[in-house]
C-alpha cells in the first residue's frame, strides 16, 4: 500500500488513539490509502473545490481527498474519539480541513457554505446511510447545494438507489426520488475484507449527479403516490392507488399509465405525471 502523504500508517494511528470500531455508530474503517484514494478520484477533479465529508473516522478518506488537492473538506463527526486523529490532519494540511463535532443527520451546513456549493464524498456510516442521501435529494431549493454526491453503501441498498423497472425487485421509492432527482450509478464494489472490522456484506460507491431540471412535480406528492403503490405493490394501481383517491381511474388516466400496471413497472416519469394529476385535483 502506498503512501499519499508524509503522516503516520491508518493503523499506527487507530493504535495510538485507541479507536476500535464502534457496531452503534456503523463504523467500519478503510485502512487501504490506495483504495480510498480511487474514492476520492472517482468524485471527479477536486482541485479547488470544497468537500463535504460524513463520519471521517480516522481519516483515510479525508486525507486521500485532501492529498488529491481538494482546497477545503468539511469533516462532520460524531465519534469524539476520532477528533485527535482528525485535529493532526488539519495541523498536515493547515487551513484546508474543518472538522463538525456533531450527528451529520442535524448538522445545518449553510454557514460552513456561505452560499458556496461542494461535493459530498464520503464512506457513509451503515445506519444513517439511507436518510442522509434521501435529506440530500429533498432538499430545496433545487440544484441543491451539492454537485455531487460519490457515496458507499451496502451493495443491496446500492443496488434500489440505482434501479429501473427493468430490476423490478430492488425498484422502490428510494429509485423513483434518486433518478427524478439525479443520474446515479453504481462506480465499483469494495470488498467486505478492504475494512476493519470485516462487514458481511459487500459494499458499493455510488455516484449522483443532481439534475439542473428536474421533470416539474411536487416532491411531496410523488413521496404519496409512490407510497401507495409501493406500499402494495403486488396490486395493480387501480387498487394500490385507492389509498391516495376513493377513485384513482381518472387520476390514472390523466397521468397515461396502464391501470393494471404495478408499481415495479412504473418508470419514473409516470410517478411524476401522477403526482401532477394528484395535484389537480388537490
Amino acid at each position: 500500500m502506498s503512501q499519499i502523504d508524509s503522516l503516520p500508517p491508518l493503523r499506527e494511528v487507530v493504535e495510538r488513539h485507541g479507536l476500535m470500531a464502534q457496531k452503534a455508530l456503523g463504523q467500519n474503517f478503510l485502512f487501504d490509502l490506495n483504495l480510498t484514494g480511487r474514492i476520492a478520484r472517482s468524485a471527479g477533479p477536486l482541485e479547488g473545490g470544497t468537500v463535504v465529508e460524513i463520519g471521517p473516522g480516522p481519516g483515510g478518506l479525508t486525507r486521500a481527498l485532501l492529498a488529491n488537492g481538494a482546497a477545503r473538506v468539511i469533516a462532520i463527526e460524531r465519534d469524539r474519539r476520532c477528533l485527535p486523529a482528525l485535529a493532526e490532519i488539519a495541523a498536515h494540511y493547515p487551513g484546508r480541513l474543518e472538522v463538525i463535532d456533531g450527528d451529520a443527520l442535524a448538522v445545518d451546513l449553510s454557514p460552513y457554505l456561505a452560499g458556496g456549493r461542494a461535493r459530498i464524498v464520503a464512506n457513509l456510516p451503515y445506519n444513517i446511510g439511507t436518510p442522509l442521501l434521501v435529506g440530500w435529494l429533498s432538499l430545496e431549493p433545487w440544484p441543491a447545494w451539492w454537485t455531487s454526491l460519490t457515496l458507499m453503501f451496502q451493495r443491496e441498498v446500492a443496488e434500489r438507489i440505482v434501479a429501473t423497472p427493468e430490476q423490478r425487485a430492488d425498484y422502490g421509492r428510494l429509485a423513483v426520488l434518486a433518478g427524478w432527482r439525479c443520474e446515479a450509478k453504481i462506480l465499483f464494489d469494495v470488498p467486505r475484507t478492504a475494512f476493519v472490522p470485516q462487514p458481511k456484506i459487500t459494499s458499493s460507491i455510488v455516484h449522483l449527479v443532481p439534475r439542473e431540471e428536474p421533470e416539474p412535480c411536487q416532491q411531496r406528492l410523488l413521496e404519496r403516490v409512490t407510497l401507495a403503490a409501493f406500499g402494495q405493490r403486488r396490486k395493480m394501481l387501480r387498487q394500490s392507488l385507492k389509498a391516495v383517491l376513493a377513485d384513482p381511474m381518472p387520476l390514472i388516466e390523466e397521468a397515461g399509465v396502464s391501470p393494471t400496471a404495478r408499481a415495479e413497472e412504473v418508470p419514473v416519469s409516470g410517478f411524476v405525471r401522477l403526482a401532477n394529476a394528484l395535484a389537480a385535483r388537490l
